[in-house]
């Protein structure tokens, strides 16, 4: 987790100077918002009453772009972001302003939606975000104080049978890896959805005692803060359709690539939030669309979920292209 070399200041600035410049030289766009190098090295250490003693230093790197695209009110932005604790493990400064630039020209000039119920796609960038509405509701201190949609279902069919979502400290150059908690305990990958059952909550030591259970090693801590339950690298696997394929038999559909707000209501499973995107026609992505609402429950959400196979790891959270049925879309 610890890349030893430590860059200076003027080659972050050219990493994001030459970011920048490659998405200015993209046709359509029309101003830029800078671009972002970054670096820094954490060392912890952890003593604990169990007597537990031990230590590991991390590293982490990034670099983002965000640039404009059209004119007035046809106006939009866009951005990528590329973050890694190993710098040769960034995507190039290059593809980072060329796919930034890309994005931002692709959303300008976005139309309005009707108000209708449409299968949904979400791309990878935000599919992560339904997997971490998942484990939030999963996490120990919600199910101790029953705030928690999730409470009593436990062991219970939450998806299909192909569903899995894996959290794994252990992995390889993880954004989030470590071999150990906040409390000295040893971690292990988990299956929190195996075959669409779900198997476990994610618990302290704390939140264990308060039901009764054991810890499973997903305590998380500040430097001044007690420990409190929270995921690792977690990633929902990847289905065997392509992206096209998932969105071939759809008719009228929305393709998400933003999403705004955090309208999610834990305790009921109620899901509405703010979006952008793409159009979908007759399996095809055409036109940009802009200021939607899509909504739903989670429990449906859940169990209609397909999952495409382009699943990537770029975030602490990762999904592939994800297709869920039905959401109603809240347009003019």
């Amino acid at each position: 987790m610890n890349d030893k070399r430590r860059p200076t200041a003027k080659a972050l600035i050219e990493l994001a100077t030459e970011a920048e410049d490659a998405a200015r030289a993209v046709k359509g766009v029309t101003n830029s918002e800078g671009a972002e190098a970054a670096w820094g090295r954490s060392s912890v250490m952890l003593a604990a009453s169990n007597g537990f003693s031990g230590g590991y230093k991390r590293s982490g790197y990034s670099l983002s772009c965000a640039v404009l695209a059209g004119e007035g009110t046809g106006m939009e932005r866009d951005y990528d972001f590329t973050s890694a604790p190993h710098a040769s493990d960034l995507e190039s400064p290059e593809r980072v302003g060329r796919i930034a630039a890309e994005r931002a020209v692709a959303r300008a000039n976005p139309r309005k939606a009707e108000t209708c119920k449409v299968p949904v796609v979400f791309d990878p960038r935000v599919a992560g975000s339904l997997v971490g509405h998942l484990v939030g509701a999963i996490n120990g201190a919600s199910i101790a104080r029953k705030t928690s949609f999730l409470k009593d279902r436990l062991g219970a069919q939450l998806f299909a049978k192909n569903i899995r979502i894996i959290d794994d400290p252990l992995r390889r150059r993880g954004l989030r890896s470590q071999s150990f908690d906040a409390e000295g305990v040893q971690v292990k990958p988990l299956a929190i959805i195996d075959q669409g059952v779900l198997t476990s909550w994610l618990l302290d030591s704390a939140t264990a005692r308060e039901l009764g259970m054991t810890t499973t090693g997903h305590a998380h801590r500040g430097v001044s803060s007690s420990p409190s339950p929270g995921p690792y690298n977690l990633h929902l696997e990847a289905g065997e359709a392509t992206p096209t394929e998932l969105m071939s038999d759809i008719k009228q559909g929305f393709y998400v690539t933003d999403l705004i707000g955090s309208g999610v209501n834990g305790v009921t499973g109620d899901y509405s939030r703010g979006a952008s995107g793409f159009w979908i026609e007759n399996g095809k992505i055409t036109h940009p669309v802009s200021e939607v609402t899509i909504a739903g429950h989670l429990f449906e959400i859940f169990k209609s979920m397909m999952p495409a196979n382009d699943l990537e790891f770029r975030y602490g959270v990762n999904a592939p292209t994800v297709r869920i049925e039905g959401l109603t879309l809240g347009g003019r």
